[in-house]
């Protein structure tokens, strides 16, 4: 599915090898939609300390427009939150104009444009979800309490 709905145009990066690398990582979560026991959407979102990204996502055309991509992200936000993720990233093609509107609805904004970012040809548009407000630093450093 990514092949066809994600990296069409392009050379292939996520084959079947690195999805299955990445699924080793228990950083890593991946979903699948299934409807009569064939695939029609997944989403992989990757897990840091502070941040998570939306690596892939895709929903089979014959399938869109039925709730199944809202489901799976509304999904991975839950976790995100669950982790105490601060916020969600992802890229789309710039020219996506189903997939900025989705996301828009889902409560991402726009970040910035990146040129030439798939494959040096096309720019892709970076957008964020902010989901709670940054901790405050920790301080580890004490004054001495007693000046000599």
């Amino acid at each position: 599915m990514s092949r066809e709905h994600i990296e069409y145009g392009l050379a292939w990066k996520y084959d079947a090898a690195r999805i299955q690398r990445a699924l080793e990582r228990s950083n890593v979560s991946l979903l699948a939609a299934f409807d009569r026991g064939s695939l029609v959407g997944f989403a992989m979102m990757e897990f840091g300390d502070e941040r998570a990204h939306l690596v892939l996502m895709a929903v089979r055309p014959t399938h869109r427009r039925r709730g199944i991509g809202r489901r799976l992200l509304e999904w991975l936000v839950e976790t995100a939150l669950t982790a105490g993720i601060e916020s969600l990233h992802l890229e789309l093609r710039a020219t996506n104009d189903a997939a900025r509107r989705f996301y828009r609805a889902l409560g991402f904004g726009e970040t910035i444009l990146v040129p030439r970012y798939y494959a040096g040809t096309e720019s892709a548009l970076r957008m964020v979800r902010v989901l709670r407000a940054p901790l405050p630093a920790q301080l580890t450093w004490q004054p001495p309490r007693h000046w000599c």
